[in-house]
């Protein structure tokens, strides 16, 4: 199995799986880097997920439906420009003899679904489109705190060896605001230098594992003193976590 973050636009990342000469792909917002990439390794395209209906997730769909040979799997309660086939908390998608269980996680749109297997070599894998970010978040487009807070606590409740598989490289911006709102956070700082890093030499800082999020991640951090502290001081209306991670999420928009 091979698991292959594929550049698209100016960050965004379609994840590809491949067995044997089969491949699956994640938010193809653009056909061209999934084609190069099947060409490149003689594969054929067996299975598409969609988390959400925004143009940078399915913009590629209808120029590689004519390569897809199995499903397209997206969210029920959105509208994708492909035929797929709608999925919603508690269903499940198959690719080969692999199953991925389903999460509504709304916040970002309204109906954004999330993707999760442990039937991969490597630990499990989800697919959180723009829920979930590594050290960050989605923006509240469609969606509201409350729904993104119980969003995130859904998903934080998977294994800690889950490999987050986001669909943007924000890592490092993302860790300048996880530093603005925990400063005196160790495992902060040394989770930026080792993606300073990756990024210098050209390497996604992606999948990013949750064992590491919960320790980086302020949005997944909300009850945890300090961050309330620095949500109260920019206008929570209470310590409980709808209220942080609102609270959070607007100075998140504001900050440079």
């Amino acid at each position: 199995m091979e698991l292959v973050a594929l550049p698209a636009f100016a960050d965004n990342y379609i994840w590809m799986i491949s067995e044997g000469r089969e491949a699956l792909v994640v938010d193809p917002g653009q056909a061209t880097p999934v084609v190069d990439a099947l060409q490149a390794r003689g594969l054929r395209l067996t299975g598409i997920l969609v988390t959400h209906h925004h143009a940078d997730h399915v913009g590629g769909l209808r120029e590689l439906a004519s390569r897809l040979e199995g499903p397209v799997y997206g969210p029920a309660g959105e509208s994708i420009p492909l035929p797929c086939r709608p999925l919603r908390q508690g269903d499940q998608a198959s690719w080969r003899d692999h199953r991925f269980q389903v999460f509504d996680v709304p916040g970002h749109t309204a109906g954004h679904i999330a993707y999760w297997s442990a039937d991969f070599e490597g630990g499990p894998l989800l697919f959180c489109g723009d829920t979930l970010f590594s050290a960050g978040c989605g923006r509240l487009f469609e969606g509201t705190p409350a729904q993104m807070s119980a969003s995130l606590a859904q998903l934080a409740a998977l294994p800690g060896d889950t490999r987050v598989c986001c669909a943007h490289e924000y890592t490092l911006s993302n860790l300048r605001f996880a530093a603005a709102v925990e400063p005196g956070n160790p495992d902060i700082a040394a989770y930026t230098a080792q993606c300073e890093v990756l990024r210098a030499e050209g390497r996604p800082t992606l999948p990013s594992l949750l064992a590491q999020e919960l320790k980086i991640n302020p949005f997944l951090r909300c009850g945890q003193p300090a961050v309330k502290d620095q949500a109260r001081a920019r206008g929570a209306v209470g310590d409980d976590p709808v209220s942080v991670l609102a609270a959070l999420r607007q100075w998140k928009n504001e900050f440079r």
